[in-house]
């Protein structure tokens, strides 16, 4: 988390975003991530997912130049490029989020994941864009994925009920050095009967 920034949340109207970012960060409960179901390995797709992808997006620029500039200073590709977005851009809040969905805090629950776990994740780069909260999932291979989106539409559903910002206010994405693919997270993307025979 870079708390400068997040301090300047209160003046944007995300001061519940500013304070989660600030409680999770003493007060996370660790457990939860030991077991239960994951966010990155939800393997179903989402209803009426209207996918745009962008070629030379900022994100795909700040991918390059912290691969590049990181490489002697972290093993991992997430690291390099997380730490450089988290040190060089003035839109980037926070990396490695930790969230979750506890199972009495969504009604189709079980009947997705059928665990009785709690769902987990981490939002890989948390941004404030043209006054909207967006959630990005760094892929090294974007143009691959199959259920990235599902991943960070997730995401953006626990950061809300975490937080109690309305879900519009919410964009979600996945991207690499060549390729950003964006979407706007709705509820009509959880349609339980078309997703049933996903589970």
């Amino acid at each position: 988390m870079h708390s400068p920034k997040t301090e300047k949340l209160c003046e944007k109207c995300y001061g519940s975003l500013n304070k989660y970012l600030n409680d999770v960060f003493e007060n996370c409960p660790n457990d939860y991530f030991h077991s239960g179901p994951r966010g990155s390995r939800l393997k179903f797709k989402l209803n009426n997912l209207n996918l745009v992808e962008t070629k030379n997006h900022e994100l795909s620029k700040l991918t390059t130049l912290g691969l590049e500039e990181n490489q002697n200073r972290y093993k991992s590709a997430h690291s390099r490029v997380q730490v450089f977005m988290l040190e060089n851009d003035s839109n980037t809040l926070a990396v490695e989020v930790p969230l979750w969905f506890e199972p009495g805090e969504m009604e189709t629950f079980n009947e997705l994941f059928g665990n009785e776990g709690p769902l987990t994740g981490h939002i890989d780069v948390l941004r404030i864009e043209d006054g909207l909260v967006w959630i990005w999932d760094y892929k090294p291979n974007a143009s691959l994925e199959k259920f990235a989106a599902t991943q960070v539409f997730f995401y953006a559903l626990m950061l809300s009920k975490r937080t109690g910002i309305p879900l519009d206010k919410f964009r979600c994405g996945y991207f690499d050095s060549a390729n950003a693919y964006m979407f706007k997270p709705t509820k009509e993307m959880l349609n339980r009967d078309s997703l049933k025979k996903f589970i």
